[in-house]
């Protein structure tokens, strides 16, 4: 077991070579543009599951997107490393977009469905899903298959999320005086494609902060691929 951990990390360092001559080779003046700062466009809220790497996912690159991830991508307003991270990209590195994004097959989601407990401090982190379950009963009770009550979880989760971080007062700031977009998404890690829940702030008529429709599209753009923010939600271009 021992020699097996060591082989996959010697393969991750081996990884990280290549992937850092490859960039360079890619865009000989990246690695020197990023150590003299960021300012990422997107802040990414999403789940620790090894499945979704943000970056990746966006077809997007490194100084491309701040992150937060934790186990089942909940917002808690008493959990100080969210807030601390939440505070700083849109106060100080005034990122344009916040994605809350869940995903299919979650295990936080499917363990806030089940009865049994998980086990020492997960089950209190997972708390809040399990308050939405009680809270959402009749709806994913109604879902008889258990990977579709797990998604609709996963949804309902995000929408909360939003709805928090539309409540939090510096954000509320940053949405009336530059537009700040707040989005809602579901990753699919059966088929790679993100669906725009459509419960955030982006394209709402009479919201502060929010422009017309030809101003609504935003372009977050990489060093090889751009994320396209507008009204029908969000599509991703790699070039």
């Amino acid at each position: 077991m021992g020699s097996q951990a060591k082989d996959d990390f010697e393969y991750a360092l081996k990884s990280n070579e290549s992937w850092a001559n490859y960039k360079s080779h890619q865009n000989p003046g990246l690695f020197e543009k990023l150590a003299n700062g960021q300012s990422p466009k997107i802040l990414w809220i999403g789940c620790s599951d090894s499945r979704v790497p943000e970056t990746t996912i966006l077809g997007l690159h490194p100084g491309d997107v701040f992150v937060h991830r934790n186990v089942a991508n909940i917002i808690s307003p008493t959990d100080i490393n969210s807030q601390a991270v939440i505070e700083y990209a849109v106060v100080h590195l005034k990122v344009s977009h916040i994605v809350i994004c869940g995903h299919s097959a979650c295990g936080g989601c499917g363990a806030a469905l089940s009865e049994a407990r998980v086990g020492g401090v997960i089950d209190a982190w997972i708390a809040p899903l399990k308050a939405l379950r009680k809270a959402n009963a009749e709806e994913l009770d109604a879902i008889t298959d258990d990977k579709k009550r797990a998604i609709k979880l996963a949804e309902i989760n995000v929408k909360s999320g939003v709805d928090a971080l539309l409540s939090t007062y510096f954000i509320e700031e940053a949405v009336r005086e530059r537009g700040l977009k707040v989005h809602g998404c579901v990753y699919d890690v059966a088929c790679g494609r993100m669906t725009d829940l459509k419960c955030g702030n982006a394209g709402k008529k009479g919201v502060a902060g929010v422009k017309g429709e030809e101003e609504e599209k935003k372009v977050v753009k990489g060093n090889h691929g751009m994320l396209v923010f507008g009204g029908d939600g969000a599509s991703i271009s790699i070039r």
